[in-house]
């Protein structure tokens, strides 16, 4: 997209705007969320050109259907939901291709956690190792800082299982990290 002029409308006067068939308001709109669904599609996929292509797919989503945000909720929140699902798609079509496995076996070489680079390259093929079912909700609650109720709007889901996922995701993931004790084995700081 091409730089425009900043549109200070809200999200909401924007997609009212923009379902009303104002394209200036489509693009204001677009432009201003495109960092933040490409960083969601970033965290959910973690291939860069998957990632790019969801993030594509998301904004394409986006346009076509501004008419079915109702502003029952933040048009945040409706734009994660659709984020994430064109995430999700991409991942379930990437599955589905073939992938080179000594690539994710490389990344999953620890190193001292001293490094915070590296450390931080653990975490994310760690990440990459966890089931979807786990990993998305991990990804929005530790990563994106999404609260419970958003990631269960997002999602689809009842509180519940989105509460029951993250732990099983972060107890998955610390496992993965090497770090088997119980949570109440855990030093606390």
């Amino acid at each position: 997209m091409t730089p425009r002029a900043s549109d200070d409308r809200d999200d909401l006067a924007l997609a009212a705007a923009a379902a009303a068939g104002e394209r200036g308001a489509l693009e204001a709109l677009l432009e201003r969320h495109v960092d933040r669904v490409h960083s969601i599609c970033a965290r959910i996929v973690r291939d860069p050109a998957d990632a790019q292509d969801a993030s594509q797919e998301a904004l394409l989503a986006v346009a076509r259907r501004i008419d079915r945000f109702d502003g029952r909720s933040a048009f945040t929140t409706w734009l994660y939901r659709v984020a994430t699902n064109a995430a999700l798609d991409e991942v379930r079509r990437r599955g589905r291709r073939p992938r080179p496995s000594e690539v994710l076996d490389d990344a999953l070489t620890f190193r001292p956690a001293d490094e915070p680079a590296t450390a931080a390259v653990d975490v994310h093929a760690a990440l990459d190792r966890l089931p979807e079912k786990f990993r998305v909700p991990v990804v929005l609650r530790d990563v994106d800082g999404l609260d419970y109720a958003e990631i269960t709007d997002i999602l689809g889901i009842p509180p519940g299982t989105v509460r029951s996922r993250i732990a099983r995701g972060r107890a998955l993931l610390a496992s993965l990290l090497g770090n088997h004790q119980t949570p109440a084995e855990r030093p606390s700081k």
